[in-house]
This record gives C-alpha cells, structure tokens and sequence, in this order.
C-alpha cells in the first residue's frame, strides 16, 4: 500500500484520489479552486475524519492562492470548514492553519503538511497501542474482526485507523478473516475497504449490514473495530451510520467493540453525544444504484450520515497517546492530562 497516494500536495494544488470511482477504476482528481476543494468533500472524492482534515488545511493554501482579496480569502476559508459538519478534523485543521494567514501562503502550507505527517505518525503509534491492548485484554493466536466502513489508508493519510489496527495484527500473523461490513448506502465497505484489503493480501469476506449482528451474536467474530468522526468529552461518538447496531451487537455477544482514532477527532468541548451535529444527506443515495432506481418515485427517505454510539456501549478508545476506557465520571480531559 505504501505506493498509494490518496492525498498528496503537488507545486501549487491539491491531488486526492477519488474514492467514488474506485474499485473499478484509480483516477486521480486535481484540486485547483476552492469549489474543487469542497466538490470533491461533499461528493466524497475524499472522505474519512484524518483525511478530510488534510485535505481542509491544504485547502486553505489553495483558498490563498486563489484570493488575494481578504475579504473573499476569509469567506473562502469558512466555506471550507462547513462542507461537512459531523467530521471535526475538517474545521480543527481549516481552523489550525489559518492563524497562519497573515504569515503567508509559504507558512500555511508548511503547518498543512505538518497535519499530515502528524497523522502518519498517529496512526502507526496508534496501532501499536491497539495491540498492547488486545493482548492485555483479548489474548489469541489468531482474530476473526468485524470493521464498518473505511478506515484505511484511504481514509487517512497514510496506514489507517481501525483498518490500521488490522494491518499491525495481520504483519504479526494474527489476522484469520476480517468481516467487513458493506456499508449503505454508498458502500465504503464493499468498494473500499474490500480493495484495500485485497491488495494487502488480508484474508476477509463482505456482507451486508443487516448481517453484522448475525455474525457477531453467532461467534463468527471475536471483536469488532471502527473509526470515528467526532468523540465527545464522555467517549460518545459518531461514527457511519450503522455503527451503534455493531456496538449493541457486541454488547450483547459480550466481545469487545473497539474505536480507533486520533486525538484530533476528540471535540472536548462537547460533553457528550447528544450535542454532535449528524449530517443527513439526499434520499437518492438511498432510492437509487448507480443509475438504477430500487424506490418508487416520490419515497420518503431518512439518510442520516453518521449514528452516535453511547460510551458505555465503547470496549476502548485507541488513540495515538493510549487506549481510554470510557466509563462512569472518566472523561477524555482527565484522560489527556494524565
């Protein structure tokens, strides 16, 4: 995987692999303006917390360049930050590298590639982590995982989050199957998941969603691991919508359900769930495949982006500097102070 290239900043634009297209075909789409920049996030050419957070400070830079006006630079940039309001990374990383502004295109730049090597980096400290965890907690020659969604190289920058995870344990040759959730309704899993994995060489099979819990409650797995969007102070957190029914699932199978993110996914300002903004998108993601239509017209439609899983449902919470237990009175402030 260390020649794919999902974000890479090129002399004076952006150049993100599109992740609509794939797995049929690998199309590289350059970023030039800043409606390119929130065209490609809104129709999730990019996608994945980490990555949109990249992809949000190299935006700014792209905002510059094409403002020298401040009074259109400064709207630009906001534009920015709203294309998407569930994944924190996106307005933590607009919001990060603009107080370099008034330094110049130069400085922003250097503080956009600083978030994404900070994010390589997080992401190989987080896996190890991951493990120590596993074998403390869940000791095995060998797991059978359930992931949702995409947290891989594609949703990053570089390695992964909770498909990260699963790329350590497989090197250490404790990967036996992962189960990967296709995930509706635009197929992360299926499309994009399955792809990495496939060229990883990982042993996995695809199912439906509705078959995550059959899975887990019949011992097809031993624990399940996914990504998140935003994680409130209390460990709640968002994530691909579906996420909460593998949780319950796990809760009741009593295996372990594990996050994996890092730290600039964490939005210590709200205190819990119920104050994270779930984005809802069109009903045609949903009344439709491809060109084929699978809904009457006129169908009401509910398409919530992202569900909220409660923390006391979260096994742990695996980030770059250690795994948080949620629990009764711990919160992550307490949590990073130590």
């Amino acid at each position: 995987m260390s020649d794919i290239k999902p974000i890479e900043w090129k002399n004076d634009h952006l150049c993100v692999l599109d992740q609509t297209l794939l797995p049929s075909e690998e199309v590289y789409r350059d970023l030039r303006s800043v409606q390119d920049v929130i065209e490609a996030i809104q129709s999730l050419a990019v996608r994945g917390a980490p990555a949109l957070g990249a992809v949000g400070g190299y935006g700014v830079v792209i905002a510059m360049l094409q403002n020298a006006d401040r009074a259109k630079l400064m709207p630009a940039i906001a534009s920015i930050r709203e294309a998407r309001p569930t994944a924190v990374n996106l307005s933590w990383a607009v919001s990060r590298v603009s107080k370099f502004v008034d330094e110049g295109i130069e400085r922003v730049l250097e503080e956009a590639r600083s978030i994404q090597t900070e994010d390589e980096q997080a992401n190989i400290a987080l896996s190890g982590h991951a493990l120590n965890w596993l074998e403390k907690n869940l000791p095995s020659s060998g797991y059978r995982v359930l992931t949702h969604c995409n947290t891989g190289t594609l949703a990053t920058t570089y390695w992964g989050t909770a498909l990260g995870v699963i790329r350590a344990l497989n090197d250490n040759g404790k990967i036996i199957e992962v189960y990967v959730d296709e995930t509706r309704p635009l197929l992360q899993g299926s499309r994009l998941t399955a792809w990495e994995l496939r060229k990883l060489g990982i042993n996995h099979r695809v199912q439906v969603d509705s078959a995550a819990a059959s899975a887990i409650v019949g011992g097809r797995i031993d624990f399940a691991i996914i990504g998140a969007d935003r994680i409130a102070n209390n460990g709640d957190t968002a994530n691909k919508i579906g996420s909460l029914a593998v949780a319950l699932a796990c809760k009741h199978a009593g295996i372990p359900f594990l996050v994996a993110a890092p730290t600039s996914t964490l939005d210590v300002h709200l205190n819990s769930g119920a104050d994270i903004e779930i984005e809802e998108r069109s009903g045609q993601e949903v009344t439709t495949v491809g060109h084929t239509q699978v809904a009457p017209n006129g169908t009401l439609v509910f398409n919530p982006a992202f569900d909220v899983t409660p923390a006391d449902l979260i096994s742990g919470i695996v980030t770059e500097v250690g795994v948080f237990e949620p629990g009764i009175g711990r919160t992550f402030k307490n949590f990073l102070s130590l």
